[in-house]
């Protein structure tokens, strides 16, 4: 099960009934951050929420409304008395980036391992899932996420057993490991079926569309993706500072056939979203206007 959390859905600045752009997952006890605006520890700590096990931060890039936060978050977990070593992911520039908002916060109980994005795309595996980076098109370097928890193929008893493979090996083999046992090796192909469908949630801001963005999202369990204009008339406004309509996140959740599309990032001056869902759905009708904490649980598709 992946649980999501929208944090805050706000772009440019706070207001008081919407925080800066931040996601939460949590998957297996490990919890994934991308982007920290302001009111980042403000909604974690309202959702019950721990700081401790953060496990990954992912910076989409690094304009003040995506990372400002990041200084006080890292201080709350060194006062959770963190000591784990802590990944941060980000486009190039990175280190030099978060040593600089260090600055007033110099001291902490663990080390930051950077991971700087430097090609269109690049996966990272960690512990039982993965972080696909993809670049997108904004006014600076910016990438957009694919959180994806990958599902081995159903294990297949009958084999096991015709194979003679001892039982206490079955749930080893059933997490991808390979036994070697004096000259026989045994491998989890051997007993497992067709891999199954995962879980996939895409993560998407400050970009006009792009073909990588549609093709990256592709059957997406859930598409979030910003919306930083619903009002008509807007649309030049989006090209110049290369943002995107309801409408375009909408076209691009059409077109990559996902599930779900919640939008976010929206600008200052959208005060209710809701009001043009609409017309957004006659594009893709299974849009909701994302919202601080607005939260789901993910789960595997039944066999």
């Amino acid at each position: 099960m992946l649980d999501v959390c929208l944090l805050g859905s706000g772009g440019m600045m706070p207001l008081p009934y919407r925080s800066l752009t931040a996601l939460m997952a949590r998957f297996n006890g490990s919890s994934i951050l991308i982007d920290c605006g302001e009111g980042t520890q403000v909604s974690i700590k309202a959702k019950q929420w721990s700081f401790k096990s953060i496990d990954v931060i992912c910076f989409t890039h690094y304009h003040a409304d995506h990372i400002s936060g990041l200084p006080g978050l890292l201080l709350t977990m060194g006062n959770a008395e963190r000591t784990e070593p802590l990944k941060i992911i980000g486009p190039k520039g990175l280190e030099r980036v978060v040593n600089a908002l260090r600055v007033i916060a110099p001291e902490l109980p663990f080390s930051l391992v950077f991971v700087e994005l430097t090609e269109s795309q690049e996966i990272i595996d960690l512990d039982g899932y993965k972080i696909e980076a993809f670049r997108v098109n904004h006014n600076v370097i910016c990438y957009g996420y694919n959180i994806v928890i990958p599902r081995a193929g159903k294990f297949q008893l009958d084999k096991a057993k015709e194979l003679n493979i001892p039982m206490c090996y079955w749930s080893k083999l059933q997490k991808g490991e390979i036994i070697v046992d004096g000259d026989k090796e045994y491998t989890p192909q051997m007993v497992l079926g067709d891999v199954r469908k995962g879980i996939k949630v895409t993560y998407c801001t400050d970009s006009r569309p792009t073909v990588s963005i549609a093709e990256n999202a592709k059957g997406a369990d859930l598409f979030i993706c910003e919306g930083m204009y619903g009002e008509k008339g807007k649309e030049a406004k989006a090209v110049e500072y290369k943002h995107m309509t309801f409408y375009e996140a909408a076209q691009l959740a059409k077109e990559a056939d996902v599930k779900e599309m919640w939008l976010t990032h929206y600008s200052p001056s959208l005060v209710r979203a809701e009001e043009y869902l609409d017309d957004v759905k006659k594009i893709f009708p299974n849009t909701k206007a994302g919202k601080d904490r607005k939260f789901v649980e993910l789960d595997f598709e039944d066999d």
